[in-house]
């Protein structure tokens, strides 16, 4: 179905003119610090005709040579005014989750079809902004690392990221007079602010500065001492009764005495009883039917299979320059993320605030990271406008004639609610979501 959100391209079908395939994943980290820069952009040029000559760059950044860790990253330059468009980062949550999800899914360019074909998306952000997305954490989709080199916290995550943006404005030095903002979506609600806090720290501290101008985070994951319980708001839009209610109730408790003793293994299993776990053996779906809990309108999540099949065709790896490199599934690297699944970055996120305007946008019907948890958070931030942003009056917030949502502001602390989208919220919503980013990049939220 052609929803009005897309249209179709049908174009040259394959990559017509890589007739040489090349199984070595393409490291331009030792060709950057070499000097060799031109070389390594014509290398990372993406060429393929089924693109619709849409144009990017792909490849590897090494992160870690001790333990051969690379960074694999997509970026697409803006369709318009590239000079001066502002640069987005997109990640992706999970943990575990490729970000070419969201470049798929989301907001990218194009998208992939039933039919393994590429369509053209009509609200991509690519056309106002510059967008990298990045296979974070090393052993994330394309990314790749030895055993040794698998993190087990946000400061190196944070400091990952960090390195990875080193050498992407070498490879690509115009674009570091131009803003950049941080965006993703649940677990990115980590991510985002470990790179923001050592981008500020990196700043501080006399080095080359980046041009950070504010962070954009859906359905962010990111304090979980206060997003556990999610016994009333499931009781209140009729998806669980009183009896498991208490019982959820219950949970929560349990999780948050086992974070307040830094027993972070045990919080974590209390939550994958509690609302979501790959075996749909948890308590919430046992009681609701609901396998996953991204869309109480849907009682199972989109599928991704379409882009990741795609993916794996010869052609475009050796477009993408991955070579022989497999796409994970992100497992391995949640479970070395097990022990910091439950550990918070609010204290990063309250710090940042006094630096940099930050929005929380929130699916109206997600239901893994739900709209009042994420509240929770926002009301216990410790920064200097929090009394602004509690006092706050609520705006509507409308996309031409139509309600898209409601906007709340104080200080740098922005708070959306997207109506009838899920926990992805520019796959059910794509032309409000770009109409949103478009709006806090160019901070007019409330024109």
């Amino acid at each position: 179905m052609v929803t009005k959100s897309t249209v179709f391209y049908e174009g040259v079908n394959g990559c017509g003119h890589n007739d040489q395939y090349n199984d070595s994943p393409l490291l331009l980290t030792d060709l950057i610090r070499s000097g060799r820069v031109e070389e390594a952009r014509t290398k990372a040029e993406v060429k393929c005709n089924e693109f619709q000559h849409v144009k990017s760059y792909a490849g590897y950044f090494t992160i870690n040579k001790l333990y051969n860790s690379n960074t694999f990253f997509w970026f697409f330059p803006a369709e318009e005014d590239y000079e001066n468009a502002p640069l987005l980062l997109w990640l992706q949550g999970g943990p575990g989750s490729s970000s070419l999800t969201g470049l798929f899914m989301e907001n990218g360019p194009f998208m992939v079809t039933p039919e393994l074909k590429i369509q053209i998306r009509t609200h991509r952000w690519t056309r106002k902004f510059s967008m990298i997305y990045i296979d974070n954490p090393v052993g994330v989709g394309y990314s790749f690392t030895d055993a040794g080199g698998y993190v087990k916290n946000q400061t190196i995550i944070g400091e990952h990221l960090y390195e990875a943006f080193q050498q992407f404005y070498q490879l690509f030095p115009e674009l570091q007079k131009n803003d950049l903002f941080l965006t993703g979506q649940s677990y990115a609600g980590k991510y985002i602010p470990s790179l923001a806090y050592k981008i500020l720290k990196g700043n501080s501290n006399g080095k080359e500065k980046i041009r950070l101008q504010g962070l954009a985070i859906g359905n962010a994951y990111a304090d979980p001492i206060n997003q556990f319980d999610y016994s009333e708001y499931l009781y209140q839009i009729g998806l669980i009764d009183s009896h498991i209610k208490e019982r959820m109730y219950k949970m929560g408790q349990k999780a948050v005495k086992h974070i307040e003793n830094k027993e972070w293994l045990s919080a974590l299993n209390v939550f994958s009883d509690l609302i979501y776990e790959a075996r749909n053996n948890t308590l919430f779906q046992n009681s609701s039917g609901y396998l996953e809990p991204f869309n109480f309108l849907e009682l199972q999540g989109p599928s991704s299979i379409y882009f990741r099949t795609f993916l794996q065709r010869k052609d475009i790896r050796n477009a993408i320059h991955v070579g022989n490199s497999i796409f994970h599934d992100g497992v391995l690297v949640a479970e070395y993320l097990e022990e910091e699944f439950s550990q918070s970055v609010a204290p990063w996120i309250s710090e940042l605030l006094e630096h940099y305007p930050i929005m929380f946008y929130n699916g109206q019907v997600d239901l893994i990271v739900p709209y009042p948890l994420v509240l929770n958070v926002l009301n216990k931030l410790n920064f200097s406008g929090a009394d602004l942003y509690k006092t706050a009056s609520r705006h509507k917030w409308y996309v031409g004639e139509e309600l898209a949502g409601y906007i709340k502001q104080g200080g740098n602390l922005i708070e959306v609610l997207v109506r009838l989208a899920g926990h992805m919220v520019p796959l059910d919503q794509p032309e409000w979501s770009f109409d949103m980013i478009t709006r806090f990049v160019h901070n007019r939220l409330f024109d």
